[in-house]
């Protein structure tokens, strides 16, 4: 009886897990529609990967961009399917299927008048919140689709910055922005593409910055008179390895367990509420480290 109420229990909190990643993303993919219609199409920018191509039919043809985003990443889906598993497959379907509805639903709305007309610091804000909402997409198992597929294939094989890929492969979608607008002058043109690649610096920085900074683990010294137990809920939940050290407290010149446990800085909540609802009573030690190498972090280079 006891381990069916586990298992349902488990079964629960997976289901709010995942229901919690969508509401996420969808956020995340209205902020970055946000980020395009407000700031970078009305002032004549253009990211990078499909959205910088939807952006480049846009402007050539006034098709909108939804459709182009939805039709141009209708193909790549597949790849995501078969290199990055169905999860991943299903959860980049909706992105796309919702990004593109903002998309449309936004440039409907917000038209060919920029929210900020200054375009150094309309690069900033529109490349820095879509390469943070973007980054945030990444670590709820997500993507935008895209260039954003070839990236995550790349870093299941290869340990790189998924920022700095991303602004590699998008420079060339950029520069080709010199081409549309025939009817300004060389300097301005090139004017545009410098503000664009600003905006893709930007955006490429927050990407890193949204997802090293989830990368970044802590040491967990526990003391609590229920170790056994808490030791098993974080195995069992947060699957990160436990070790219990002897000790012995000074002051109550008692033995004791404490428990030792090195996990990435966004599961430090989840260990502490175990903490809190086994004993309240607890003493929890959080300390910063600089470098986890080994399985479960990052892998030890040559």
């Amino acid at each position: 009886m006891h381990s069916e109420n586990d298992n349902i229990m488990k079964k629960t909190s997976s289901v709010l897990l995942e229901i919690k990643n969508y509401a996420v993303i969808t956020v995340c993919l209205f902020i970055i529609a946000l980020g395009w219609t407000a700031f970078l199409i009305p002032n004549n920018m253009l990211g990078g990967g499909v959205n910088g191509i939807a952006t480049i039919v846009y402007w050539v043809t006034g098709l909108s961009t939804g459709y182009t985003i939805f039709t141009l990443n209708a193909i790549l889906i597949l790849f995501s399917f078969k290199i990055l598993g169905w999860r991943f497959g299903v959860k980049t379907i909706y992105c796309i299927a919702v990004m593109a509805f903002f998309f449309s639903l936004l440039q409907n709305i917000i038209g060919d008048v920029p929210v900020i007309s200054d375009k150094f610091l309309a690069a900033i804000i529109g490349g820095g919140i879509g390469g943070f909402a973007n980054g945030i997409i990444f670590l709820s198992g997500g993507s935008t689709g895209g260039v954003d597929i070839i990236t995550m294939v790349v870093n299941k094989y290869r340990n790189i910055s998924l920022g700095r890929f991303t602004l590699a492969m998008n420079l060339v979608i950029i520069g080709s922005s010199f081409f549309v607008f025939q009817d300004l002058e060389t300097l301005q043109r090139v004017e545009l593409i410098i503000y664009s690649l600003v905006g893709n610096f930007v955006s490429s920085y927050c990407m890193d910055l949204a997802f090293t900074g989830s990368k970044q683990s802590v040491q967990m010294f526990i003391f609590s008179s229920k170790p056994e137990v808490i030791a098993d809920r974080i195995g069992n939940e947060i699957h990160r390895g436990v070790t219990i050290i002897r000790g012995t407290g000074w002051y109550t010149k008692q033995d004791s367990d404490i428990l030792m446990a090195v996990v990435r800085k966004t599961e430090c909540q989840p260990v502490i509420r175990i903490v809190k609802q086994e004993d309240p009573k607890a003493f929890v030690s959080v300390n910063t480290v600089m470098g986890v190498y080994g399985k479960g972090f990052e892998v030890m280079k040559k």
